[in-house]
């Protein structure tokens, strides 16, 4: 299964590739898309738009995983990542290809077992899970890849669950 992780922003959109063969894990693309800053809200999401669109179509994932929304106390931040998380959810249902939310919570369980470990621990996790000589830079990148890593370890258990039912 091919899994794409996508960390929402307009300035930066952190996106993560994988591939899940049984219990093994593989990086297959990882880096991030960005918008100029002092740009427009309108034309930031656009570019996005403009460089996820081809994306999908080259490496046609199996599955999208997005962070889900998290309300802090900044809630103009709050809304840019909604609109960038709208901007993925728009380019995925055009593809034809499902989305999976989960919250940051969710990610830190499912990558490092402990949902408040300290994002240095889930950069760790993140690079020997997948065998990368380095933790991926920026941040965004490397929360991408552990939302995809996420999805991975959440859709296997989800899937062998339902065969007990």
């Amino acid at each position: 299964m091919i899994i794409l992780g996508i960390d929402p922003g307009t300035a930066i959109m952190g996106y993560g590739l994988i591939e899940q063969k049984g219990n093994h894990l593989s990086a297959i693309a990882y880096s991030c898309w960005r918008t100029p800053a002092h740009t427009p809200l309108a034309e930031r999401l656009l570019m996005l738009y403009e460089q996820i669109n081809p994306f999908l179509r080259d490496y046609t994932p199996d599955h999208i995983a997005v962070e889900e929304l998290f309300f802090s106390r900044n809630t103009t931040t709050a809304l840019a990542v909604g609109h960038a998380r709208g901007v993925v959810l728009l380019a995925s249902a055009q593809q034809g290809i499902p989305v999976y939310e989960y919250t940051p919570l969710q990610v830190k369980q499912a990558v490092v077992g402990y949902g408040r470990a300290e994002k240095r621990q889930v950069q760790q996790m993140v690079r020997g899970l997948l065998r990368l000589e380095e933790i991926p830079k920026p941040d965004d990148t490397a929360d991408a890849l552990a939302i995809a890593i996420c999805h991975a370890h959440s859709y296997t258990l989800d899937r062998r669950m339902g065969e007990f039912r």
